[in-house]
């Protein structure tokens, strides 16, 4: 296992398949790497579930359809500080504003825009290609 061959304390990274919208680890906010996947019947249900937590510091849809992607990163789509088509969350787009909003709120760090904590922004990355980049040469064992 994972456990026996790294030294140290750690999570060991979990994805939670069909994670329900009550359950403790989508209302919460976690800095561990999970990952949970939820299906939804349309991109104004994912906008919905994604808008009724507290926590609001990054989402990610993934979808071939333009349309939807335009509505989850415009202004009626996710809440979030950091908002992601067919790409993960990383936390750490380089260059872009780093923040939440809502419970994960608390301004902007990095980036040209840090200093617009005034206004509502978004940091958004769409990816057009098959493949799904990794950040900052993230690898998984």
């Amino acid at each position: 296992s994972l456990e026996d061959r790294l030294p140290g304390f750690f999570v060991t990274p979990t994805v939670i398949a069909m994670a329900s919208h009550s359950s403790e680890v989508v209302r919460e906010e976690n800095f561990v790497p999970i990952l949970y996947v939820m299906k939804v019947d349309s991109v104004d249900q994912a906008i919905e579930l994604n808008n009724d937590v507290p926590h609001g510091l990054s989402s990610s849809l993934f979808t071939k359809d333009i349309g939807q992607m335009f509505r989850w990163s415009g202004p009626d789509g996710s809440d979030c500080g950091i908002v992601n088509v067919n790409i993960g969350t990383s936390g750490a787009e380089i260059g872009g504003a780093f923040g939440g909003e809502k419970d994960s709120g608390g301004g902007r760090e990095s980036g040209s825009d840090c200093w617009k904590q005034y206004m509502r922004r978004s940091t958004c990355t769409v990816n057009h290609s098959d493949a799904l980049p990794l950040a900052q040469g993230v690898t998984f064992l």
